[in-house]
């Protein structure tokens, strides 16, 4: 398959089951060879979401834990949410910051776009680093409080094979930070 390889052609698209959270969007496709096929995807909603990775200081980034639901279980992470209309994705990463650890952020560096389960999930989500924070609160959606949790980034390797910090987006965000930390040589 060459990068310039024409999309496949959609002869029909449905919704065919909706949520409060999710819609699941029908797909009847043809390919550039005639074959026809008929896939089913989470339809997104084209704004995106964000995941940042906050450095509270030279020497301790910040995590969260809270209930996640899939999992039944209290998870370790980092701050995420999507991208409200009007916002990019440094205005989302500030506003969750603030939400979920009680920090805003002055210095942002984007460190790529990311997608999860491409040929189910039509939505991508940027990875952020967020530098000199400062304290500050919006109020958020979340039924309790976030436990925020400072990590010291001697021990970054570590959370890797922490037992509740099992979040594919949350590891990946990990080791593009590790990286960029080197880079800056901050590690």
């Amino acid at each position: 398959m060459t990068k310039s390889a024409k999309l496949p052609e959609v002869l029909e698209s449905e919704i065919v089951a909706q949520s409060r959270l999710f819609k699941v969007e029908q797909l009847h496709l043809r390919f550039s060879n005639g074959a026809e096929r008929v896939y089913e995807r989470m339809a997104g909603k084209g704004r995106g979401s964000v995941m940042i990775v906050p450095l509270l200081n030279d020497d301790t980034l910040l995590l969260g834990r809270e209930y996640a639901a899939g999992l039944h279980a209290y998870e370790l992470g980092f701050p995420k949410g999507l991208i409200d209309p009007g916002e990019d994705a440094i205005e989302a990463a500030n506003r969750e910051l603030q939400e979920e650890i009680g920090y805003g952020a002055r210095d942002w560096t984007v460190l790529r776009d990311v997608s999860m389960a491409p040929g189910y999930f039509g939505s991508q989500m940027t990875l952020l680093i967020a530098r000199s924070l400062y304290p500050s609160r919006l109020e958020g959606d979340e039924p309790e409080p976030i436990e925020v949790v400072p990590w010291p980034l001697a021990r970054l390797n570590e959370l890797r094979y922490q037992k509740d910090f099992s979040e594919a987006r949350s590891l990946t965000a990990l080791l593009l930070a590790r990286d960029w930390l080197e880079e800056q040589a901050l590690l």
